[in-house]
């Protein structure tokens, strides 16, 4: 590694209620375990219009970029108002961020519990107009909600919207001042939180008291906007996978320390997440050098030479991938459909989607459920896609009546499909009216 690691050391809707089922679950960015891929049992519809297959709608109090989460009953999101989108010549001091519950056959507001913003805040200008102050994903444990908020902190709530601990994570910005946007993922009894853009530092947090576990700091994480994963390597062990410019790294999930670095030639900003699977850790993004990598993960040190097994110029920008059946499934920043070997990097087509057009045509990651890859364009619809080598589109579903950006990744859980744009939360579901 380049660089030294530093170490230290709403109303209730009813009794806390477990899943019925594990398709129930999507507590996280990107499903239970952060691939993007739905439980088996899982079957959400494929073709959907405002008048078919449309169970609710519900408006929220302002827009946001990140993705809603279900358990059980509930069905949570974040958003923004106050200053930014919407606003009418408001300032900083005046931005509010949102937790909403909603009930999730009805999409009824149950509870909305709003944060006044931390000063200093970053500018609503530039690419930081793209997404907003919401890009953070909530994460459910089934008894509270962590969120992260950025330079206002991180901050549990109950099932009742009771904030329980609220902890700042620091308030720097980097040399983009594009804002916050890695979610929290949960590890055994802590919180875990990439605050490269705010403290340059991933840290653990104790999930029932907010107390900090450990923290590694370093200069080299600034612009790397993902959410981390936990990956299973050779002899049982898990590492936190995550990529940071030009490496990708393995941290012990217990302690922070670093176990191991590639470098990887993906340059500049890193936003789409890692996606592991079978041991392997995949990163893509980068800017300007474009770039997906696979490295085997586990091993000590640089493993650049012995563990990282093909690199490939077939990148997407935001989006994150998905691995499916031994294929590597992305849309790119220009509007195209990718499918790469999971194992040797070579592409298998790359197609470019009807009707999308505009800078960043994707921001929301690829999601997968019942063999079908779920697309979500910020203004063209959701693309429904075969998740086969061979290339099928079998669907672009559209929303008349809304023609807000759509940056926040699909929730899947059971039958139903959850999306979120910058006025309103859907529940899309097979058989449901308009």
């Amino acid at each position: 590694m380049k660089t030294t690691v530093l170490v230290l050391g709403i109303a209730l809707l009813a009794a806390v209620p477990g899943p019925s089922s594990a398709s129930d679950e999507w507590p996280r960015f990107r499903g239970p375990d952060g691939s993007g891929l739905a439980a088996g049992d899982a079957r959400p519809p494929t073709n959907w219009s405002a008048t078919s297959n449309l169970k609710w709608k519900a408006a929220l109090p302002g827009p946001g970029s990140s993705s809603p989460i279900i358990w059980g009953e509930r069905v949570f999101v974040t958003c923004y108002s106050g200053y930014g989108e919407g606003s009418s010549g408001a300032g900083p001091e005046k931005l509010q961020r949102h937790l909403v519950c909603l009930q999730r056959n009805t999409g009824n507001i149950s509870w909305d519990k709003s944060v006044p913003a931390e000063l200093p805040e970053d500018e609503y200008s530039g690419n930081l107009r793209e997404h907003g102050y919401a890009s953070n994903t909530p994460v459910t444990d089934g008894e509270r909600v962590y969120v992260f908020f950025g330079k206002t902190g991180v901050l549990a709530f109950d099932f009742d919207g009771r904030q329980l601990w609220k902890v700042n994570v620091g308030k720097q910005s980097s040399n983009r001042r594009w804002g916050s946007a890695a979610s929290p993922i949960l590890c055994q009894n802590t919180v875990i939180i990439n605050a490269a853009e705010e403290g340059r530092s991933v840290l653990a947090l104790d999930k029932l008291t907010g107390k900090e576990v450990w923290k590694t700091e370093v200069n080299s994480l600034e612009l790397s906007f993902v959410t981390p994963v936990l990956v299973e390597c050779a002899g049982g062990r898990s590492d936190l996978a995550l990529a940071v410019p030009g490496e990708m790294w393995g941290l012990n999930p217990a302690t922070g320390k670093l176990r191991w670095f590639a470098q990887t030639g993906i340059t500049g900003n890193v936003s789409p997440s890692v996606v592991a699977a079978d041991g392997v850790v995949y990163a893509t993004g980068g800017y300007p050098r474009q770039g997906t990598i696979a490295v085997r993960a586990g091993g000590k040190g640089d493993v650049t030479q012995t563990n990282v097994l093909w690199s490939s110029q077939s990148a997407s920008y935001v989006p994150s991938p998905v691995v499916y059946h031994g294929h590597l499934y992305v849309v790119s920043d220009q509007g195209s459909a990718l499918c790469l070997e999971a194992n040797t990097g070579k592409l298998v087509y790359k197609e470019r989607l009807p009707g999308v057009s505009g800078g960043k045509p994707f921001y929301a990651s690829v999601v997968l459920a019942d063999g079908h890859l779920y697309a979500t364009s910020r203004r063209s619809g959701t693309f429904v896609m075969q998740a086969d080598p061979a290339f099928a589109l079998l669907a672009q579903n559209k929303l008349a009546g809304d023609d807000t950006d759509f940056n926040g990744t699909p929730a899947i859980a059971g039958r139903q499909i959850f999306l979120r744009s910058n006025r309103f939360v859907y529940c899309i579901e097979s058989g449901a009216g308009g």
